[in-house]
């Protein structure tokens, strides 16, 4: 039976991590509270070791939710060894077949029940404005016959759509299919990378090749830019893109940057990602704003005067998530606290998020970084290496990418690096912010204060 502290902090984990990350890397451990002390073991080295360098801190916090105080934190490997594997007269497409998930996010080693996907966007509330109008026409084209290429590959910054389009696509093509059982793989590349690092690991590489090569239909890969530098991860993309192409599937790839900004990748990966059509998302203009905040608080049934939709589209102009984030809030604010949706509400929660008039310019932008790091824009520029310095770098990088137009050689020349430097630094941070660790919500407490 499962202990029930043990079960909280579960559950308090699971409202606060990623869906995908908390599927991956909570659910195989198993957890017992002694007093103040948490006992974890993990079912496997790998994945002990990943859970303390990433998500020590997070436990430790959902623990004392429901512990109290500091509690103590033990991670351990499980004592019992992996089966033996089956010899090779079984045949290996039988077991495929049965094991092949319709929706992969399961670890290797933990059973995949065959459901359905649970699909949290759709097309019908996608607000299509100039900006994104050719990525959600490709979207919705890739699942008809008549669309020339089964890949697709969109690109944009953070918050402005790839995931609800990504989504969209698989929800599409699930209910559009003649076939009752099209096997769909919606997932990171961080998590395509982990399943294959646990297949090698465990022995089950032929498993993994022929889960993904053979065993599904449609593959919904997001932010592919994670196998920059990674040169056997991308040789494992790229024979699975490759078989995926020769079987007909469909492929919808997303990623901060298109593919000619990549870099440490191989140019045949690179060559397939522009082998499918390409399409960029830019940022919304203030109409589609308007008519996001619109369409977002029908959805939540709450009656929004227009000067407010008009202030909050205003205001937040280069995230849509954090435009709605921003309408959530004051919604709840306003249930909790018996208060009808008015002006002055709107401005007391736009005090916790980064309001701006127009978009900062470079020079602005980096003498914030200076003055929020305690540096001058000499130090910023010199080649250290110490940790504060690099942060920093890293997140005017990060800042410059999302407020401006620069491209990213643009940026590093301007900051004195090349632009591999600039797109390493750019996905650090927002991996970080979009794991949620303790320095990936100081990043977006920090860009959070940025004004023009």
């Amino acid at each position: 039976m499962i202990d029930t502290a043990w079960k909280q902090i579960l559950h308090s984990l699971e409202k606060s991590l990623n869906p995908n990350l908390y599927t991956v890397w909570i659910k195989p451990l198993q957890g017992r509270v002694d007093g103040n002390k948490l006992m974890l073991i993990a079912p496997n080295e790998f994945v002990a070791n990943w859970v303390r360098d990433r998500l020590l801190q997070v436990i430790r916090e959902a623990a004392a939710s429901v512990l109290g105080g500091e509690p103590r934190i033990s991670i351990n490997v499980s004592n019992v060894k992996p089966a033996k594997r089956k010899p090779r007269s079984v045949q290996p497409k039988k077991v495929v077949q049965e094991a092949a998930p319709r929706h992969i996010g399961l670890p290797l080693d933990q059973p995949r029940p065959l459901v359905a996907p649970n699909w949290r966007f759709s097309f019908d509330d996608f607000i299509v404005g100039p900006s994104n109008e050719l990525a959600c026409a490709a979207s919705k084209s890739i699942s008809n016959t008549f669309f020339n290429s089964d890949h697709l590959f969109l690109s944009s910054g953070p918050g402005l759509g790839k995931t609800h389009l990504l989504q969209s696509v698989g929800q599409s093509l699930c209910k559009s299919s003649h076939r009752k059982n099209l096997r769909v793989a919606c997932l990171s590349s961080e998590e395509f990378a982990t399943r294959w690092v646990l297949s090698f690991k465990s022995r089950q590489v032929d498993q993994f090749k022929a889960q993904f090569r053979d065993g599904i239909d449609v593959l919904l890969l997001e932010d592919v830019h994670f196998f920059q530098g990674k040169e056997k991860m991308q040789e494992e993309l790229l024979c699975t893109l490759t078989a995926l192409r020769e079987r007909g599937c469909k492929v919808v790839l997303t990623s901060s940057f298109m593919p000619k900004e990549f870099s440490g990748v191989d140019d045949r990966l690179v060559s397939r990602f522009c082998s499918g059509f390409l399409a960029h998302i830019n940022r919304p203009d203030m109409e589609t704003r308007r008519r996001i905040v619109m369409e977002k608080a029908r959805s939540l049934q709450v009656d929004v005067p227009v000067e407010v939709t008009e202030l909050l589209a205003e205001r937040i102009t280069t995230d849509i998530r954090q435009l709605e984030s921003c309408l959530n809030n004051m919604v709840l604010k306003a249930r909790l606290l018996n208060r009808a949706v008015t002006l002055n509400l709107a401005w007391e929660v736009l005090e916790n998020y980064a309001v701006q008039h127009s978009a900062p310019d470079f020079a602005h932008i980096i003498d914030f970084v200076c003055t929020s790091y305690s540096l001058s824009e000499e130090e910023l520029k010199s080649k250290s290496r110490k940790r504060q310095v690099v942060l920093a770098r890293n997140t005017a990088f990060f800042l410059a990418r999302k407020h401006t137009e620069l491209s990213l050689k643009a940026i590093g020349e301007r900051l004195g690096r090349r632009h591999s430097t600039v797109l390493k630094g750019i996905t650090k941070l927002e991996r970080e912010i979009s794991m949620q660790t303790p320095l990936g919500r100081q990043i977006e407490n920090t860009a959070q204060r940025l004004t023009p």
